[in-house]
């Protein structure tokens, strides 16, 4: 039940950080809202494929997207990366300066492999799977107000489990200071907004 509590608090945490940030911009852009000095600058350890230590020094320089999710989430995963995968095709010649971070919140099953193949399989080669302990994954997503809930089975050893998860895409720029926050990616507009506001950061970069 304690659980339940913070997770609810997290995601009301989310919608309130939204709410307030959107409330003095143009209404018809709210699918990309400006979150610039609402949440801290991007800061991780995480372990990628291979053996590779990734922190946010790797990505400085490049416009980094990222996304908190997990390979075995049926619908809003794979949905989210290929959208972001569209989204870095239609950079063209800017693509090679844009990051897109998918990092797990599931630790006990995505390993830094799992999520190197899961990645992997959407034709963006801007895409990197990462992974972390449960702690830093806790950590990471209380930083960034990442709400998730790993509903566990009902045997132990049972390994098809749910995990509910918010589907934010957060926007950083080449220095690794937010910028951005796009609740939902499926909403009507979304992806082109959020394509179109990174393009024009790029321009200014």
């Amino acid at each position: 039940m304690t659980q339940y509590f913070r997770t609810l608090a997290r995601c009301l945490s989310v919608l309130a950080l939204a709410l307030a940030v959107s409330a003095c911009e143009d209404p018809t852009a709210r699918s990309v809202v400006n979150v610039e000095n609402h949440l801290p600058n991007l800061r991780f350890e995480l372990q990628a494929a291979g053996g590779q230590t990734v922190t946010q020094d790797d990505v400085r320089g490049k416009i980094a997207l990222v996304f908190f999710g997990y390979a075995n989430c049926p619908d809003i995963c794979p949905t989210t990366m290929a959208r972001l995968a569209q989204l870095v095709d239609d950079l063209g010649d800017d693509a090679d300066r844009v990051r897109v971070l998918f990092i797990s919140v599931d630790p006990h099953r995505d390993t830094p492999e799992m999520l190197g193949r899961y990645v992997a399989a959407f034709n963006n080669p801007s895409a990197l799977g990462l992974s972390g302990t449960p702690a830093q994954t806790e950590r990471l997503a209380r930083r960034y107000r990442v709400s998730f809930q790993i509903l566990e089975p009902e045997h132990p050893d049972d390994r098809n489990y749910v995990v509910n998860h918010s589907k934010g895409v957060y926007v950083f720029d080449t220095s690794g200071e937010v910028l951005m926050l796009v609740p939902n990616i499926e909403a009507p507009g979304a992806t082109a907004a959020l394509t179109q506001a990174v393009r024009e950061r790029l321009q200014t970069a």
